[in-house]
Parts: C-alpha cells; sequence; structure tokens
C-alpha cells in the first residue's frame, strides 16, 4: 500500500516537519537566551562604569590572572570599588559565606540545608553583626558603607545576575553592610567552630575513664612539640593494670575505629573530611626570617593558610594603590576575603604579615545547673529563667520553619551532655569585640611595634600573626580577643554556677604575649603549642595540632645560615614523610622473615615498604601502605579503651585528640598487656593484623597492590559547590581530578579535599621578587578566561609573582552617572 499520495500521511509529514523545526527552533533560542545570560554575568574589565560615590576617578588594571590594581584617590574610594570587584567577581561566594553564618542557606538550596541553618542560627550571627556595627567607630562604618554600596553598584552592573541564580531560580538579595561582619562571622564558624565538640569529648573520656587513663589518652603535648618558647612536654606514662586492665573489662562489640564510623552531613557545600583519618587537616604555616639571614638584610615571611579546597577559591588577591592621611602613596599587595574590603594577609612595602590559626581555647562550655523543669538555671546571683527567642528560618519550596532558642548570661544553649545536663556556650564570636575592621591599620603602618599593637586589637578569630619588616626585624604575637578565664583552665566543661568559674573581662594589648627579633632569627607555627607557662595558661588549649609539623619546618629553617624567597618556597612544598620514618620501621619490623615466609602478599608489602622513598611522593606505594598502617593501628589501639565513651556518648570522637599520636607510639612501643584488646594474644598479633588489614583495604577492589600508590588515593578534585549536587556540571565547573603529593604532617599540607589555600613568600620592599600562588583562579565564573589561570602554577609549586604583571585590561570608575549597558565584558 503507497502512502506517500495518501493527504493524510503528506499533512502528518508536514506537522512532524513543523514540530521539529519548532522544537530546534526553540532549542536554539533556549541557547541563545541561556549564552546571553551567562556572558552578562562576566565582570566588566574595560571601558567606563558609573560608580555614585566616588569622590575622584577608580583605575581598576587586571594583568593576565586578572589580578586587579585598583587606584583610587582615597581608602573609601578604593573600599567602593573593591566591592564593585569583588561583587562582580564573586558575588555568590560573598553570597554563601553571609549566609553560612547567618544560618539561611535554606532559602536557597531548600530544606535539604535546615540542619546546618539551625546549627548556625543558634548563634544569632545577623543579630550581632548588626550589634557590631552601631558600636564600630565612624570611619569603619563609612568604610563597611562604601563597600556595600560598591557591591551592589557591581551585581547592579551586570546585564544579568551570576549564573549560580539562573541555576537557583531566584534573585540575589543586596549586600548590606552588616553582611560584611557576618563574612568575619563565617571564618569563626570555620575556624573555632570544632572546639566545643573537642572540649565535650574530654568531657566525656575523663568522666567514664579511669583518671590516669583519660590523663594518658588526652596529653597536653608530645616529643613532637616545636615551641617557639619553651620545650616539648613529656608525654604521661600509660595507666597501670592497678589502674585499667583491658582483660577485667567486657569484650566490646566492635573494633572499628570513631574516625573510620564519622558520618558525613547531609548537606555540605564543600567535601567532608574523609573517613578513616585520625586527625582533620585544618591548620596552616608560617615562618619569618630576620633580615641578618638574608643577602639583602630585609626580613622574609612565607605563608601558608590550610582550607578546604573549593572553586572559586576562598581568597581573592589584589593590589590597593591609593594616598594616606598624609598625601603618601600606599601599595598593598596580598589576598582578601570577598565580603570584606581589607587585605587579610599580605605586604604594604614596609610590613608584611600571615596567618595560621592559633588552636588556643575561645569556647567554653557551660553546664547549667537547671530547675526541675528546664526553664531556669542557676548563676552567681541565684535563679534566672531562661530567655526564649523565635527565630524564623526561611526555606526554599516550603514552608517557613521556626527555631527556639534558649539564651543564659553565657550564651546560647547547645546541648545536653551525656548525663542530659544541658550546657550553654561561652564563645569569644559573640562579643561585640569579635569583630572590626582594626587590620585595615596595618595598611599604612611603617613600624613593627605599632603593627603589634595593632594586631592585638583586631577583631577576627585568633590568629598566629607572623611580623616582619623592610627593615630586618620580626615579630609573633595574637590576634584575635583574648579573655581572662578564671578558676578553670578551659578544658573540660564545667559549672559557673557558684561564680567560681567564668571569664572577667578581656587582655589588653599590652598584656598579649609578643616575641620580637629572637636570638636565632627564626619563627614559625603551624597550629601547634607556641607557648608555655603563664602565656600558655592565658591562652588555654582548644586542640592544639600535633607539633610533627612545625618540628619538620623549624628543623628545616636551622638547616641553614642563609635564605631567598625560593628557599622558603621550597620548605613550604617539603613532602618528606619524616612523621612516618619511625612508622616505616615499625612496620618493617613486623614484616618478620617469619611473617612473609608463607604469605607472598606480606612478602610483596614488604618490598614496596622497604622502597617507599621517604616522601609522600605520588608515585609511591610505600608511603600509603606506611600510613594506612598506621590508622589500622589507631583504631585496634584505642578502640576498646575508649569503648565506655562511646557507650556513654555515640558523638564521641577520639579523632578529635589531636595529640593522640602521643599515646598510640608509647602503646605500640611499650606494648603492655593490660592495655591490649583481650582478642590479640599480644602486640605483635595485632601488628600483623593490622599490616594486613593495610593490605586487603587497598587490594578490595582487585587492583594490584603495585597500583595503590600515594597518587591514586590523594587525588585533589577541587569542586564548585554546585557540582556536588549536579554532576553533570562537574567539567564546566570543576579542577580536573589531579594527583598530588603532601599529606598532613609535614609542611606540604596537602590531601583530597584540603591543602594550601595560598602560599606566599615576601620581603617588604621587594613585592617584585616575591611569591603569590593559589588554587584556582580569581573569577567565580566559568567563562572567565580568570576562572582557572594560575591553578597549573599552584598544583606544581611554581614561583608565580606576587606583584601584579603587564597590564592587559583597563577599566575607569567614574563618579558621574551614565547611561547605558556595560562595555567591556569579558568574551
Amino acid at each position: 500500500m503507497r502512502l506517500s499520495g495518501n493527504p493524510r500521511y503528506r499533512g502528518g509529514r508536514r506537522w512532524a516537519w513543523r514540530a521539529g523545526g519548532g522544537l530546534l527552533a526553540l532549542l536554539i533560542g533556549v541557547g541563545v537566551w541561556l549564552q546571553v545570560q551567562l556572558r552578562g554575568s562576566l565582570a566588566q574589565l574595560e571601558g567606563v562604569a558609573p560608580l555614585a560615590g566616588l569622590s575622584a576617578p577608580v583605575v581598576v588594571e587586571r594583568d593576565a590572572l586578572g589580578i586587579p590594581t585598583i587606584h583610587g584617590a582615597t581608602r573609601l574610594d578604593v573600599a567602593r570599588a573593591t566591592g564593585f570587584v569583588h561583587a562582580q567577581e564573586r558575588f555568590f561566594q560573598m553570597d554563601l559565606l553571609r549566609r553560612t553564618a547567618a544560618g539561611e542557606l535554606a532559602e536557597l538550596f531548600g530544606a535539604i540545608a535546615l540542619d546546618l541553618d539551625r546549627a548556625n542560627r543558634l548563634h544569632r550571627f545577623r543579630h550581632r553583626a548588626r550589634q557590631a556595627l552601631t558600636t564600630a567607630p565612624t570611619q569603619d562604618q563609612a568604610l563597611i558603607a562604601a563597600y556595600a554600596a560598591g557591591v551592589n553598584a557591581g551585581l547592579a552592573a551586570l546585564s544579568a545576575p551570576p549564573f549560580e541564580y539562573l541555576l537557583l531560580r531566584t534573585a540575589p538579595e543586596p549586600w548590606r553592610p552588616e553582611d560584611t561582619p557576618l563574612v568575619v562571622y563565617a571564618m569563626y564558624v570555620d575556624l573555632q567552630g570544632q572546639q566545643w565538640l573537642r572540649e565535650s569529648a574530654r568531657g566525656v573520656l575523663h568522666d567514664r575513664l579511669p583518671p590516669a587513663l583519660a590523663a594518658f589518652l588526652d596529653p597536653p603535648g608530645t616529643e613532637w612539640d616545636a615551641p617557639l618558647q619553651g620545650e616539648s612536654f613529656t608525654a604521661p606514662a600509660p595507666p597501670g593494670p592497678d589502674a585499667f586492665d583491658l582483660r577485667r573489662q567486657p569484650i566490646p562489640n566492635t573494633v572499628s575505629a570513631d574516625a573510620a564510623t564519622r558520618q558525613s552531613p547531609a548537606f555540605a557545600l564543600y567535601a567532608p573530611v574523609p573517613a578513616g583519618e585520625s586527625e582533620t587537616a585544618s591548620g596552616s604555616n608560617n615562618w619569618a626570617v630576620a633580615g641578618g639571614l638574608t643577602e639583602h638584610g630585609g626580613a622574609v615571611l612565607a605563608n601558608d593558610m590550610h582550607l578546604a579546597l573549593r572553586m572559586p577559591n576562598i581568597w581573592y588577591r589584589a593590589s590597593l594603590r591609593y594616598s594616606d592621611a598624609e598625601g603618601r602613596e600606599r601599595r598593598i599587595d596580598g589576598v582578601t576575603l570577598p565580603g570584606a574590603p581589607a587585605i587579610v594577609a599580605g605586604s604594604n612595602g614596609r610590613i608584611a604579615w600571615g596567618y595560621t590559626n592559633s588552636e588556643g581555647d575561645w569556647a567554653d562550655l557551660v553546664v547549667l545547673e537547671s530547675g526541675a523543669d528546664d526553664a531556669s538555671y542557676q548563676t552567681p546571683d541565684g535563679s534566672r529563667s531562661l530567655t526564649r527567642i523565635q527565630e524564623m528560618i526561611a526555606v526554599k519550596d516550603g514552608p517557613p520553619q521556626t527555631l527556639e532558642i534558649l539564651e543564659t548570661i553565657w550564651g546560647p544553649v547547645v546541648d545536653r551532655d551525656h548525663r542530659g545536663r544541658q550546657r550553654a556556650l561561652r564563645w569569644v564570636a559573640h562579643d561585640p569585640r569579635a569583630v572590626n575592621l582594626g587590620l585595615l591599620a596595618l595598611e599604612w603602618t611603617d613600624m613593627l611595634e605599632t603593627a603589634l599593637e595593632i594586631a592585638n586589637r583586631v577583631g577576627a578569630p585568633s590568629q598566629n600573626m607572623l611580623l616582619v619588616s623592610a627593615d630586618g626585624p620580626i615579630a609573633w604575637t595574637l590576634t584575635g580577643p583574648i579573655p581572662h578565664r578564671f578558676g578553670h583552665d578551659g578544658r573540660l566543661p564545667s559549672s559557673w554556677a557558684d561564680g567560681r568559674r567564668g571569664w572577667s573581662g578581656w587582655l589588653e594589648p599590652d598584656q598579649y604575649p609578643r616575641i620580637i627579633d629572637p636570638p636565632g632569627g627564626r619563627l614559625w607555627t603551624a597550629n601547634g603549642r607556641v607557648v608555655h607557662g603563664e602565656w600558655l595558661a592565658l591562652l588555654g588549649d582548644g586542640g592544639y595540632a600535633l607539633g610533627a609539623r612545625a618540628k619538620q619546618i623549624r628543623d628545616g629553617l636551622a638547616d641553614r645560615d642563609r635564605f631567598d624567597e625560593a628557599d622558603l618556597l621550597a620548605l613550604q612544598l617539603d613532602d618528606r614523610a619524616l612523621f612516618l620514618e619511625r612508622w616505616r620501621e615499625l612496620l618493617l619490623a613486623t614484616l618478620t622473615p617469619e611473617a612473609v615466609r608463607t604469605d607472598p602478599g606480606r612478602a610483596e608489602m614488604r618490598r614496596f615498604v622497604a622502597g617507599w622513598g621517604g616522601r609522600a611522593a605520588v608515585d609511591s606505594v610505600g608511603y600509603r601502605l606506611v600510613r594506612t598502617f598506621r590508622l589500622k593501628v589507631w583504631e585496634r589501639a584505642f578502640a576498646p579503651l575508649t569503648t565506655a565513651c562511646r557507650q556513654a556518648d555515640p558523638r564521641f570522637d577520639y579523632a578529635l585528640f589531636r595529640q593522640n599520636e602521643g599515646p598510640l607510639w608509647q602503646l605500640v612501643s611499650q606494648r603492655p598487656a593490660h592495655l591490649l584488646d583481650p582478642r590479640y594474644p599480644d602486640w605483635p598479633t595485632l601488628l600483623r593484623d593490622a599490616a594486613d588489614a593495610a593490605r586487603m583495604e587497598l587490594t578490595a577492589a582487585g587492583r594490584p597492590l603495585a597500583a595503590q600508590t600515594w597518587g591514586d588515593y590523594n587525588q585533589v578534585w577541587i569542586q564548585h559547590p554546585f557540582s556536588r549536587v549536579l554532576p553533570w556540571l562537574s567539567a564546566w565547573l570543576d579542577l580536573p581530578m589531579q594527583s598530588l603529593p603532601g599529606d598532613l604532617h609535614m609542611p606540604r599540607v596537602q590531601t583530597p579535599g584540603n591543602g594550601a589555600s595560598q602560599r606566599l613568600v615576601v620581603a617588604p620592599g621587594r613585592e617584585a621578587s616575591g611569591i603569590l600562588h593559589m588554587p584556582g583562579g580569581q573569577s567565580g565564573h566559568p567563562l572567565s578566561p580568570f576562572y582557572r589561570a594560575g591553578h597549573t602554577a599552584w598544583a606544581a609549586g611554581e614561583p608565580s609573582p606576587l606583584a601584579p604583571g603587564r597590564i592587559l585590561h583597563r577599566l575607569q570608575l567614574q563618579p558621574a552617572p551614565r547611561s547605558g549597558p556595560p562595555a567591556g565584558a569579558e568574551n
């Protein structure tokens, strides 16, 4: 039967062609519209743009990496222009920071973000940000207002909102002055947000275990300590069988370690800490050498801040140029935090500065002595009722949620402990002095002594700040508020009801610890304990990192008599596995001839360990085996000792105890039978089991052991938060997965999701010889040529220049308004 002549057939065919053509036209139209929208949200790089409120034109010059040099007549004009540039390049990142601190992510992402919002809204940081603004000096308020106005002008100048809002089907909210303090509060959450979790775990440990065992498992330090002041601590000895004997304890049902069973949150903007780690990777390095150790006579600073790796990177490079009150041109080079107008770490030509997280004790859990109905609690002045505050959390595509917050005179009620007692949180971040713009004063400071005074008044999370001077001196001090603690050391939760414990005011700058021009001409910090004695009592212990990284830096500095910038970069890239050397020797001793004779797998393992290379190198199978062996021993040694803690509180995680290497090494060295899991007849059997478990874990998927290199595990994947929930966007938004050297306990800190967020080396006054690189690029827009620019240098450890390069783009911001669409957008 012929259909071609059938009128119905011919009509159907014409309809199909028309429908197909219409669909094609629709797809082309959607594609064109999408392209216009995406390109419309690219930053303007050239031409002229209006910026109301400027006192004079501002010029923004960019080099091949997209690093802006912002030339303005005044600091106020530069702040306004910085806001404009930040908004056009990084507004979505800024939005996430303010929303994270304020507990407002569910408004963007929906109900999946509610748990995180509830945890952060508890602190009422938006309310505190408004309070901080009202008490800020007039000039700071003006600067923040100028920056906010610049942000909103930069956002409005885009012909389309940042692409993320297109995917979210929502419009960006304007930037408010209070949002800048919120960005600083977001850093408090990031840098100090685990302190009360650690204190809670300590409370469980010391409450549920015999005192001698608790002291052994929670030492204040180890032989790895490398403080600037004082010596390493002697770790407590293992308790004797009369104090604790595992052979007389019930046999636990599992030998799984706390770190290995750690659960990932349901919603996270960035990759969580991998399960199976015995310590988190947060932290930083900095060190300084005095002018007497350099050829040019000026001091040199090195700083790499370790944070979660993300696209775009947390920092935004910038160079600021303006005239100060005396008419002198100021030049500041470094990194900014989008959402704030200051250079966070960098150099002003006379002074350079950089940070590591101090890890002092900046938060205390206060056990409430509650009434029968839990509606009241005891204070030094008698009983008081809990204050009830209602907070509404907006939820995208859902009804708003009500959060009831219970407040005390010390802070919000955060939880109940393992005994069911309510606890409040006293945290420096809740105090008005927690946030200010004091850091800005470093930009126009020429004298080291003045810089120290400024540092001690900075309102931000407490940091080890190293300062170096163009004429040679170096110094260490702390930034951030430091409370006067009385009646307790802050390590354990306690009741403050009787007035014998608590905080009484704050340290003044002249009371802050400072070390100026040490005799050796070298300073270093790496999140470990820095001081001892009275200074340590002032700072407390919020969870100092194991000192292995600091020790390797200290010893690396001691090995040289002369330094230049390249030498300090080489130390930043040091991936020698000094921390694991003794574990390698232990593993080789465990794989005895008898142990390997009847097991070819053990024999192969021993060959790789013997030739491990001594570095966290991407091609080393032996390094990965040694590292995994240590973790398996860690699990088997500590799980039975901490069983009572996990039974009392399922939240207990021994990985929060960052000095755990001290007791672990004592156990495998001294091998006390009464502290051995009873299911093992002796310690050598436990060690062999750990070695076998390490090998079986690496080969479980059927791949040969030879393929299990360190690089096979340490694959760094730097992702945009959207690609974690929309994987089909990964090729467009993420950097390619890449195997990189480095690990936790060495200067080159590198894990799959964490590492150096920047590497800075600078001698003030010699910025042209300085080094600065960071993961990812300047722009937050994947169509920008600056989205990935500079990343290769960071991954390879190449010395990218600190000073901006040849000018490729020039944008003039005019105080007079103009009409018409923005010109000079990226293409």
